[in-house]
């Protein structure tokens, strides 16, 4: 009886240690460990605010000042500043901040620099002038849509560029029917382009204004019908003469004056 009574208290210790430790092999799911700062106390008051996402694209350390302007309230907090970041990020980005050790993030700037170099790729493929000029108007797009998307990337363009600049840059990247057509807009306001644009686009649509490449194909046409007119010209002329060679030379009819036809 008592080697049984043993033997139920060490299975009874060792399920417990189970519970303590996690069933089959899981990790447990005591406090310390899903929590990734469990010492982090939140301030009285605080509440959590509806930070913006990051998503592996733009700027990491413009996404880290917007995140830090956002809780501008806790002061020096550091610790609560890393512990909050996770909340600013989703996807794939989200799963990155959790599977971190955080042992080794002793102050904000080790998980920043530890941020920002996984991240640093998207600050060394930023746009530039040349990429800007290259950035051209999809089929699918309103000139709007394409104006306030070129806006952006230019935005993101180091050193910002100045208002000069942005239209001069802008013409580069249209099409001959825009670029022709929105000349004036050098020296007027990048909200004034997008209004030239779209007043070129709807000139093009109803026809008002005729595209290079409508010009060229109407311009060709003619161009072929001429040279087909002028050939068939040429041919008729040619058999022409062919026929009046064959009948040979005509023969002169002679006129007989009064005296000839008098004593004939």
């Amino acid at each position: 009886m008592v080697q049984e009574e043993m033997t139920q208290r060490v299975k009874s210790l060792e399920q417990r240690l189970k519970n303590m430790q996690g069933l089959a092999g899981q990790k447990s799911v005591a406090f310390k460990d899903p929590c990734m700062f469990p010492d982090v106390h939140l301030p009285p008051g605080f509440k959590t605010p509806k930070f913006e996402k990051y998503d592996g694209h733009g700027d990491p350390i413009a996404h880290q000042k917007r995140y830090c302007n956002q809780l501008r309230g806790v002061g020096r907090n550091e610790e609560l500043l890393m512990a909050y970041f996770g909340e600013s990020l989703t996807g794939v980005e989200s799963e990155w901040f959790l599977d971190q050790d955080t042992s080794r993030w002793y102050v904000w700037n080790d998980m920043a620099q530890a941020f920002v170099n996984l991240f640093q790729y998207n600050i060394d493929i930023a746009p530039d002038r040349i990429s800007l000029s290259n950035l051209k108007k999809k089929p699918s797009e309103s000139f709007r849509e394409y104006a306030i998307k070129w806006r952006e990337q230019a935005a993101r363009v180091k050193p910002p560029m100045d208002d000069h600049d942005l239209i001069t840059v802008f013409l580069q990247a249209q099409e001959p029917d825009y670029f022709q057509n929105m000349m004036s807009a050098v020296g007027k306001s990048f909200s004034e382009a997008i209004k030239m644009g779209e007043m070129v686009e709807n000139g093009l649509k109803t026809g008002k204004i005729i595209s290079q490449e409508v010009f060229k194909a109407v311009t060709q046409a003619v161009r072929v019908e001429f040279d087909n007119f002028s050939d068939t010209s040429e041919k008729v002329e040619e058999i022409m003469m062919t026929s009046g060679s064959r009948r040979g030379p005509k023969r002169k009819s002679r006129r007989y004056t009064t005296s000839e036809t008098l004593y004939c």
